[in-house]
């Protein structure tokens, strides 16, 4: 009997539409070191693709207007992100940039405890690139969000 989550997958999975998937899984390898699954063609098109970054499965296809799915360069814009959690998250923001990423945020210390930064792959998607430094409880959270709200507020 199949096991209703299938080995290797968790809960929950990311499932992206990109104008250009092919490319768009070249990038993702360049940049995160994605390793590719498998592709299912319907002609020269990527229907469906797999690929895993760490322990996690990415689901991966061309945008296809018949079947309601659009990529961010088609809607002008993102509608989500991606967190990706690595060793060093300066040396893979560098690599996801050198292969084409564009940086949103400049990596860098975040009052939630980890050192992050964010891009926008040339396909539209966002990412934000993290190591986990600090566990920081709810409380204390919230405390170093509003410092950091009032220090940016005052900055402008």
């Amino acid at each position: 009997m199949a096991k209703t989550i299938p080995d290797g997958y968790h809960t929950v999975t990311a499932y992206l539409h990109v104008k250009g998937a092919a490319d768009a899984l070249a990038y993702y390898a360049k940049a995160f070191g994605a390793k590719e699954r498998y592709r299912l063609m319907m002609g020269p098109t990527v229907a469906h693709a797999e690929f895993t970054i760490g322990d996690s499965i990415i689901m991966l296809a061309e945008e296809n207007e018949a079947w309601g799915n659009k990529s961010p360069k088609t809607l002008g814009g993102h509608t989500g992100g991606l967190c990706v959690y690595v060793e060093d998250c300066d040396a893979t923001f560098a690599q996801a940039v050198a292969a084409g990423g564009t940086v949103l945020m400049p990596v860098g210390d975040q009052f939630y405890g980890d050192r992050s930064g964010a891009i926008l792959d040339p396909f539209g998607h966002k990412w934000n690139i993290a190591t986990h430094k600090e566990d920081v409880p709810p409380t204390e959270m919230q405390a170093r969000m509003e410092a950091w709200m009032q220090a940016k507020a005052q900055a402008q």
